[in-house]
Protein backbone atom coordinates (compact mmCIF):
# COMPACT_ATOMS: atom_id res chain seq x y z
CA UNK A 1 0.00 0.00 0.00
CA UNK A 2 1.09 3.30 -1.16
CA UNK A 3 0.21 6.93 0.20
CA UNK A 4 -0.69 8.95 -2.37
CA UNK A 5 0.68 12.69 -2.26
CA UNK A 6 -0.77 15.27 -4.96
CA UNK A 7 0.38 18.16 -5.88
CA UNK A 8 -1.22 21.39 -4.83
CA UNK A 9 -1.12 24.67 -3.04
CA UNK A 10 -0.74 23.06 0.56
CA UNK A 11 2.15 20.46 -0.92
CA UNK A 12 4.18 22.24 -3.74
CA UNK A 13 6.86 24.55 -2.65
CA UNK A 14 8.48 26.26 -5.68
CA UNK A 15 12.18 27.28 -5.88
CA UNK A 16 13.43 26.20 -3.16
CA UNK A 17 14.81 23.89 -0.09
CA UNK A 18 14.25 24.86 3.56
CA UNK A 19 15.05 22.69 6.44
CA UNK A 20 12.20 25.34 8.16
CA UNK A 21 9.20 23.91 5.84
CA UNK A 22 7.27 21.71 7.54
CA UNK A 23 6.03 18.66 6.11
CA UNK A 24 2.86 17.70 4.34
CA UNK A 25 2.65 13.95 4.93
CA UNK A 26 5.01 12.28 7.33
CA UNK A 27 5.17 8.28 6.87
CA UNK A 28 7.28 5.21 8.97
CA UNK A 29 10.32 3.77 7.50
CA UNK A 30 10.03 1.38 4.71
CA UNK A 31 6.69 2.85 3.57
CA UNK A 32 6.25 3.72 0.19
CA UNK A 33 4.69 6.80 -1.13
CA UNK A 34 3.42 8.10 -4.77
CA UNK A 35 4.36 12.09 -5.29
CA UNK A 36 2.70 13.72 -8.17
CA UNK A 37 4.85 16.39 -9.38
CA UNK A 38 4.14 19.45 -11.79
CA UNK A 39 6.93 21.50 -14.04
CA UNK A 40 7.11 24.97 -15.81
CA UNK A 41 6.03 28.30 -15.46
CA UNK A 42 3.06 29.91 -17.31
CA UNK A 43 5.59 30.83 -20.44
CA UNK A 44 6.19 26.71 -20.95
CA UNK A 45 2.30 26.01 -21.04
CA UNK A 46 1.84 23.99 -24.87
CA UNK A 47 -1.14 25.63 -25.72
CA UNK A 48 -4.54 24.25 -27.38
CA UNK A 49 -4.50 20.58 -27.72
CA UNK A 50 -2.97 19.15 -24.89
CA UNK A 51 -3.54 18.05 -21.13
CA UNK A 52 -2.75 20.90 -18.49
CA UNK A 53 -2.74 19.70 -14.56
CA UNK A 54 -5.24 22.01 -13.00
CA UNK A 55 -2.75 22.22 -10.12
CA UNK A 56 -0.05 24.07 -12.30
CA UNK A 57 -2.60 26.42 -13.43
CA UNK A 58 -3.68 26.72 -9.29
CA UNK A 59 0.15 27.33 -9.11
CA UNK A 60 0.74 30.28 -11.63
CA UNK A 61 -2.35 31.79 -10.45
CA UNK A 62 -0.90 31.81 -6.62
CA UNK A 63 2.20 33.84 -8.10
CA UNK A 64 6.10 32.99 -9.21
CA UNK A 65 8.28 31.30 -7.09
CA UNK A 66 10.05 32.43 -4.15
CA UNK A 67 13.08 32.40 -6.00
CA UNK A 68 14.11 31.08 -9.46
CA UNK A 69 14.14 26.80 -9.60
CA UNK A 70 11.93 23.84 -9.69
CA UNK A 71 8.20 23.06 -8.23
CA UNK A 72 8.72 20.40 -5.92
CA UNK A 73 6.17 18.61 -4.09
CA UNK A 74 6.97 17.82 -0.29
CA UNK A 75 8.48 17.42 1.85
CA UNK A 76 7.55 14.15 3.75
CA UNK A 77 8.60 13.50 6.87
CA UNK A 78 10.21 9.63 7.63
CA UNK A 79 9.90 9.11 11.48
CA UNK A 80 12.88 7.92 12.75
CA UNK A 81 15.09 10.38 10.81
CA UNK A 82 18.25 12.07 12.64
CA UNK A 83 20.95 14.26 11.48
CA UNK A 84 23.86 11.67 10.39
CA UNK A 85 21.41 9.30 9.07
CA UNK A 86 21.34 8.14 5.55
CA UNK A 87 18.00 8.32 3.90
CA UNK A 88 17.72 5.23 1.38
CA UNK A 89 15.11 6.17 -1.62
CA UNK A 90 14.28 3.49 -3.60
CA UNK A 91 12.56 4.72 -6.82
CA UNK A 92 9.99 2.00 -7.72
CA UNK A 93 7.97 2.89 -11.05
CA UNK A 94 7.88 6.63 -12.61
CA UNK A 95 5.08 7.72 -14.85
CA UNK A 96 4.12 10.44 -17.07
CA UNK A 97 1.23 12.74 -16.30
CA UNK A 98 1.01 14.64 -19.27
CA UNK A 99 1.31 14.79 -23.55
CA UNK A 100 3.62 17.03 -23.27
CA UNK A 101 7.29 18.48 -22.23
CA UNK A 102 8.76 21.42 -23.09
CA UNK A 103 12.78 22.35 -23.87
CA UNK A 104 13.87 25.86 -23.37
CA UNK A 105 17.49 27.25 -24.37
CA UNK A 106 18.40 30.77 -22.68
CA UNK A 107 20.48 33.29 -23.89
CA UNK A 108 23.69 33.55 -20.89
CA UNK A 109 22.93 30.39 -19.51
CA UNK A 110 23.62 26.68 -20.42
CA UNK A 111 26.82 25.34 -21.60
CA UNK A 112 27.69 27.51 -24.59
CA UNK A 113 25.85 30.26 -22.94
CA UNK A 114 27.34 32.59 -25.61
CA UNK A 115 26.32 30.76 -28.61
CA UNK A 116 22.77 31.15 -28.93
CA UNK A 117 21.46 34.78 -27.94
CA UNK A 118 17.64 34.54 -28.40
CA UNK A 119 15.37 32.05 -26.31
CA UNK A 120 14.18 29.32 -28.14
CA UNK A 121 11.17 26.98 -26.40
CA UNK A 122 9.93 23.41 -27.97
CA UNK A 123 6.83 22.32 -27.01
CA UNK A 124 7.58 18.65 -27.26
CA UNK A 125 4.68 15.93 -28.04
CA UNK A 126 4.48 12.49 -25.74
CA UNK A 127 2.89 9.63 -26.49
CA UNK A 128 2.31 7.84 -23.13
CA UNK A 129 1.20 4.74 -24.45
CA UNK A 130 4.35 4.22 -26.71
CA UNK A 131 7.18 6.06 -24.77
CA UNK A 132 8.27 8.15 -27.37
CA UNK A 133 8.78 11.97 -27.62
CA UNK A 134 8.06 13.61 -31.45
CA UNK A 135 10.49 16.27 -32.02
CA UNK A 136 10.09 19.53 -34.20
CA UNK A 137 11.83 17.59 -37.31
CA UNK A 138 9.88 14.10 -36.71
CA UNK A 139 12.37 12.21 -34.93
CA UNK A 140 11.33 9.94 -32.85
CA UNK A 141 12.82 9.94 -29.12
CA UNK A 142 12.24 7.15 -26.87
CA UNK A 143 11.29 8.39 -23.23
CA UNK A 144 13.02 7.25 -19.75
CA UNK A 145 11.57 9.65 -17.32
CA UNK A 146 13.04 10.08 -14.33
CA UNK A 147 13.41 13.23 -11.50
CA UNK A 148 16.20 15.64 -11.97
CA UNK A 149 15.31 16.89 -8.70
CA UNK A 150 15.29 14.38 -5.56
CA UNK A 151 16.62 15.79 -2.42
CA UNK A 152 16.82 16.19 1.55
CA UNK A 153 16.21 19.22 3.95
CA UNK A 154 19.40 21.01 3.86
CA UNK A 155 21.68 21.84 6.95
CA UNK A 156 19.48 24.12 8.94
CA UNK A 157 22.67 26.76 8.85
CA UNK A 158 22.05 27.28 5.50
CA UNK A 159 18.47 29.17 5.31
CA UNK A 160 16.41 28.78 2.40
CA UNK A 161 18.72 27.73 -0.31
CA UNK A 162 17.89 27.64 -4.26
CA UNK A 163 16.51 24.05 -6.27
CA UNK A 164 18.83 25.11 -8.83
CA UNK A 165 22.34 24.17 -7.77
CA UNK A 166 23.00 20.08 -6.49
CA UNK A 167 24.53 19.64 -2.85
CA UNK A 168 25.41 17.57 -0.04
CA UNK A 169 21.67 16.94 -0.35
CA UNK A 170 20.88 16.17 -2.93
CA UNK A 171 18.34 18.18 -4.94
CA UNK A 172 18.94 19.10 -9.18
CA UNK A 173 20.77 16.11 -9.47
CA UNK A 174 20.33 15.55 -12.96
CA UNK A 175 21.67 12.41 -13.65
CA UNK A 176 19.81 9.94 -15.82
CA UNK A 177 20.42 6.61 -14.44
CA UNK A 178 18.02 7.13 -11.60
CA UNK A 179 14.98 5.38 -13.24
CA UNK A 180 12.59 3.15 -12.32
CA UNK A 181 14.81 0.27 -9.97
CA UNK A 182 17.65 2.36 -8.98
CA UNK A 183 18.19 3.63 -5.42
CA UNK A 184 19.62 7.08 -4.48
CA UNK A 185 21.24 7.49 -1.37
CA UNK A 186 21.00 10.79 0.80
CA UNK A 187 22.71 11.79 4.43
CA UNK A 188 20.01 13.78 6.72
CA UNK A 189 20.17 16.91 8.00
CA UNK A 190 16.94 17.27 9.56
CA UNK A 191 14.82 15.70 11.45
CA UNK A 192 12.49 13.41 9.36
CA UNK A 193 14.91 13.75 6.54
CA UNK A 194 12.36 15.73 4.74
CA UNK A 195 11.80 14.51 1.24
CA UNK A 196 10.95 16.29 -1.99
CA UNK A 197 11.06 15.51 -5.45
CA UNK A 198 10.37 17.46 -8.55
CA UNK A 199 11.83 18.36 -12.01
CA UNK A 200 10.16 15.39 -13.72
CA UNK A 201 11.99 14.62 -17.17
CA UNK A 202 11.01 12.35 -19.79
CA UNK A 203 14.42 12.34 -21.43
CA UNK A 204 17.88 13.53 -20.86
CA UNK A 205 21.51 12.98 -22.01
CA UNK A 206 24.68 13.30 -19.68
CA UNK A 207 25.36 17.04 -19.40
CA UNK A 208 21.84 18.58 -20.43
CA UNK A 209 23.97 21.20 -22.53
CA UNK A 210 21.12 23.62 -23.11
CA UNK A 211 19.99 23.44 -19.70
CA UNK A 212 16.37 21.73 -19.55
CA UNK A 213 15.68 17.97 -20.50
CA UNK A 214 12.45 16.99 -21.61
CA UNK A 215 10.67 18.46 -19.07
CA UNK A 216 7.38 17.36 -18.20
CA UNK A 217 4.98 16.38 -14.83
CA UNK A 218 5.66 13.14 -13.52
CA UNK A 219 4.71 10.49 -10.80
CA UNK A 220 6.46 8.72 -8.79
CA UNK A 221 6.23 5.62 -6.29
CA UNK A 222 9.11 5.51 -3.78
CA UNK A 223 10.12 3.30 -0.84
CA UNK A 224 12.01 5.68 1.88
CA UNK A 225 13.62 3.50 4.40
CA UNK A 226 15.73 5.40 7.18
CA UNK A 227 19.88 3.43 7.20
CA UNK A 228 21.86 3.61 10.18
CA UNK A 229 23.99 1.07 9.00
CA UNK A 230 25.36 3.37 5.82
CA UNK A 231 27.69 5.75 6.82
CA UNK A 232 27.51 7.79 3.36
CA UNK A 233 28.16 11.71 4.02
CA UNK A 234 27.31 12.79 0.11
CA UNK A 235 24.53 11.69 -2.55
CA UNK A 236 25.02 7.84 -3.94
CA UNK A 237 23.61 5.72 -5.90
CA UNK A 238 22.93 2.12 -7.08
CA UNK A 239 21.15 0.75 -10.23
CA UNK A 240 20.60 -2.92 -10.91
CA UNK A 241 24.23 -2.72 -12.83
CA UNK A 242 26.12 -0.72 -10.98
CA UNK A 243 27.04 0.93 -7.65
CA UNK A 244 27.01 5.25 -8.54
CA UNK A 245 29.46 7.87 -6.38
CA UNK A 246 28.50 11.95 -7.41
CA UNK A 247 30.84 15.11 -7.32
CA UNK A 248 29.15 18.24 -7.45
CA UNK A 249 31.29 21.62 -8.04
CA UNK A 250 31.52 24.82 -10.01
CA UNK A 251 34.89 23.23 -11.17
CA UNK A 252 34.08 19.91 -13.47
CA UNK A 253 37.34 18.68 -12.76
CA UNK A 254 36.85 18.98 -9.07
CA UNK A 255 33.70 17.15 -9.58
CA UNK A 256 35.75 14.01 -10.54
CA UNK A 257 37.84 14.09 -7.92
CA UNK A 258 34.92 14.42 -5.60
CA UNK A 259 33.40 11.42 -7.46
CA UNK A 260 36.61 9.41 -7.85
CA UNK A 261 37.43 9.75 -4.30
CA UNK A 262 34.03 8.19 -2.81
CA UNK A 263 34.11 5.54 -5.72
CA UNK A 264 37.63 4.52 -4.20
CA UNK A 265 36.43 4.72 -0.83
CA UNK A 266 33.58 2.78 -1.08
CA UNK A 267 35.54 -0.08 -3.25
CA UNK A 268 38.47 -0.24 -0.66
CA UNK A 269 35.79 -0.50 2.21
CA UNK A 270 33.83 -3.40 -0.36
CA UNK A 271 36.33 -5.37 -1.30
CA UNK A 272 38.84 -4.83 1.86
CA UNK A 273 41.85 -3.72 -0.02
CA UNK A 274 44.35 -0.92 -0.56
CA UNK A 275 43.39 2.82 -1.87
CA UNK A 276 45.52 2.42 -4.20
CA UNK A 277 44.49 -1.06 -5.32
CA UNK A 278 40.97 0.75 -5.49
CA UNK A 279 42.65 3.62 -7.17
CA UNK A 280 43.86 1.12 -10.05
CA UNK A 281 40.54 -0.60 -10.25
CA UNK A 282 38.70 2.59 -10.89
CA UNK A 283 41.32 3.52 -13.90
CA UNK A 284 40.66 -0.22 -15.02
CA UNK A 285 36.99 -0.74 -14.58
CA UNK A 286 34.89 2.48 -13.35
CA UNK A 287 32.79 4.89 -15.72
CA UNK A 288 33.67 8.47 -15.10
CA UNK A 289 30.85 10.21 -17.02
CA UNK A 290 29.64 14.30 -16.87
CA UNK A 291 25.91 14.43 -15.12
CA UNK A 292 24.96 18.07 -16.28
CA UNK A 293 27.09 21.13 -16.63
CA UNK A 294 24.36 23.88 -16.26
CA UNK A 295 23.46 24.33 -12.85
CA UNK A 296 26.52 26.58 -11.70
CA UNK A 297 27.32 23.42 -9.32
CA UNK A 298 27.98 20.88 -12.48
CA UNK A 299 28.06 17.43 -11.82
CA UNK A 300 30.23 14.11 -12.47
CA UNK A 301 29.04 11.06 -11.15
CA UNK A 302 31.43 7.59 -11.69
CA UNK A 303 29.84 4.15 -12.25
CA UNK A 304 31.15 0.69 -11.00
CA UNK A 305 29.66 -2.60 -12.10
CA UNK A 306 28.75 -4.53 -9.41
CA UNK A 307 30.21 -7.59 -10.53
CA UNK A 308 33.42 -6.48 -10.56
CA UNK A 309 32.56 -5.73 -6.73
CA UNK A 310 31.33 -9.25 -5.94
CA UNK A 311 27.38 -7.64 -5.79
Amino acid sequence: MSTFLKTNLETAHWGYFDAERDPVLTIESGSEVTIQTVSGGPDMLPGDGFYVPEELLDLHAAGGPTMPGHILTGPVAVNGASPGDVLQVDILDVRLRQDWGYNMIRPLVGTLPQDFPKRYKTIIPLDIDRAMATMPWGLELPLTPFFGVMGVAPPAEWGRISTIEPRVHGGNIDNKELVAGATLYLPVFADGALFSCGDGHGAQGDGEVCVTAIETALEGRFRLTVRRDLKFNYPQAETPEHIITMGMDTDLDRCVEIALRHMINFVSDRLEITKAEAYMLCSLSGDLRITQTVNREKGVHMMMKKTVLGL
